[in-house]
């Protein structure tokens, strides 16, 4: 997938990943949703250089894995943010 996509699929990683985690972040909405797409954008690229296969086009693995991107990324924006 192209890195559009991967911005476009972290907008919606970023709203779940909020959805999931919910809580008074320092910044607000937008913040997260900024934050699901670089988690996105870092979640993909590590899953291809893991190989974990081939992340063409949208899919449910690759949503997973901007989740999971976007997930890591906010618990260490709020480790950071509230130390």
């Amino acid at each position: 997938m192209g890195i559009i996509s991967w911005i476009v699929l972290g907008l919606i990683a970023g709203a779940i990943a909020k959805f999931i985690m919910p809580g008074n972040d320092p910044g607000g909405f937008f913040v997260t949703i900024i934050i699901g797409i670089v988690g996105a954008v870092i979640g993909g690229f590590i899953a291809t250089q893991l190989g974990l296969g081939g992340l063409d086009g949208f899919s449910w693995h690759s949503l997973i894995v901007a989740i999971l991107g976007s997930l890591v990324l906010l618990v260490g924006y709020r480790m950071i943010k509230r130390a």
